[in-house]
């Protein structure tokens, strides 16, 4: 089987892209995307999908993320981590209790104004296209969500740096998280590590080292397994045609889902079909594999 998906650990100073590649030559599958960028900088899981599964991966991309990082408070760069030109160095003096008691600020939904080296547009431009010809633009604020923020290390002296877990929605930058905490207490931050542990249920627990893709098959996760946050639905064998089809259903099994949100429609054997949604009795098809 050629198609499924891989769990890798990035290791630092290469992009996501150069992750894809290095995948595609092991394998030999042509087809290999993957579930959420990592900067250079950044280390851990990346997921991605080989071959027909690249249709799934949506649905692991809006799953939320946990990351270990580590950010040093009183130096700003021009990119908010270790890998930009330093702006300013300015001493900051603070206890790790005064980090804990800004931390319910950062909880639930939050406003972010996302960083000039993001992938996002303006004008028709990428961001980090603009930063690159030295350009600062003005960024509107957008809702993200942080469900759980966990300071777990203050640092000595006038630069401290300090190590937190978060679990962040899709859309979320860390490095802005870091640096709108360090603003909070008076000052500015940048990264100097990042760890991507987590995307939803898939953990770097379960990842290959990019050096190490020999035996890649033998862990290939199913479709199903990697979309194992979606909640299940299995159907015997008649309802499974009409889903192969593409078909709509009005009662039956497949609309006994307990849910509104996008979910699994699995065969008597455990092989995912597609993935429906529910809108009033009816169940739809979002996404048909082929057969």
């Amino acid at each position: 089987m050629k198609s499924g998906f891989l769990i890798v650990d990035k290791p630092g100073g290469i992009t996501s892209n150069r992750v894809v590649s290095v995948v595609k030559k092991a394998t030999g599958v042509k087809k290999v995307g993957h579930a959420g960028t990592l900067d250079p900088m950044a280390t851990g899981a990346i997921v991605l999908a080989l071959g027909k599964v690249t249709r799934l991966i949506r649905y692991i991309q809006e799953q939320p993320k946990e990351y270990l990082a580590t950010a040093q408070f009183g130096v700003a760069t021009d990119t908010l981590d270790a890998d930009g030109a330093i702006l300013s160095r300015e001493p900051m003096e603070f206890k790790p209790a005064d980090v804990e008691a800004i931390v319910p600020r950062f909880m639930g939904e939050i406003m972010q104004v996302p960083p000039m080296v993001s992938a996002l547009k303006k004008d028709g431009k990428r961001l980090y296209e603009l930063a690159r010809q030295g350009e600062v633009v003005d960024r509107d604020a957008r809702p993200v969500h942080i469900y759980e923020l966990e300071v777990l290390s203050v640092g000595p002296g006038p630069y401290p740096e300090v190590e937190f877990r978060v679990v962040c929605g899709k859309g979320t930058y860390v490095r802005s998280l870091a640096d709108d905490m360090a603003g909070v207490l008076g000052g500015s931050a940048h990264l100097t590590a990042l760890r991507r542990l987590r995307i939803g249920s898939l953990h770097v627990d379960m990842a290959l080292d990019l050096e190490a893709l020999e035996g890649w098959r033998a862990h290939l996760i199913s479709p199903s397994d990697a979309l194992r946050d979606l909640p299940l639905v299995t159907v015997g064998d008649e309802t499974a045609r009409g889903v192969c089809h593409g078909m709509r259903f009005v009662g039956g099994e497949i609309t006994e889902a307990p849910t509104e949100e996008p979910f699994r429609v699995v065969d008597e054997r455990g092989s995912l079909l597609a993935v429906y949604t529910k809108l009033g009795r009816e169940a739809r098809p979002e996404v048909v594999l082929p057969s």
